[in-house]
């Protein structure tokens, strides 16, 4: 499990995409949420503004990576 350091109190899901290295772009994102099982906490997620905040466990073709602030 990847920790992915972040400053401000949440991460959208689509700005955390970018932030990993996982997109380059806000509009892939968008297309990347709705194509792939995107689960944050064990739920599927397909909101590119869904909020993640510190404790937050992502999990994105089989890698995983948990929020730290």
């Amino acid at each position: 499990m990847e920790k992915v350091k972040i400053s401000t109190e949440y991460i959208k899901l689509d700005q955390f995409l970018k932030y990993v290295n996982i997109v380059a772009s806000g509009a892939e994102a968008k297309y990347f949420i709705l194509e792939k099982d995107i689960k944050v906490n064990g739920e599927i997620v397909k909101q590119r503004g869904k909020k993640l905040k510190n404790g937050d466990k992502v999990e994105i073709d089989g890698n995983e990576y948990i929020i730290i602030n």
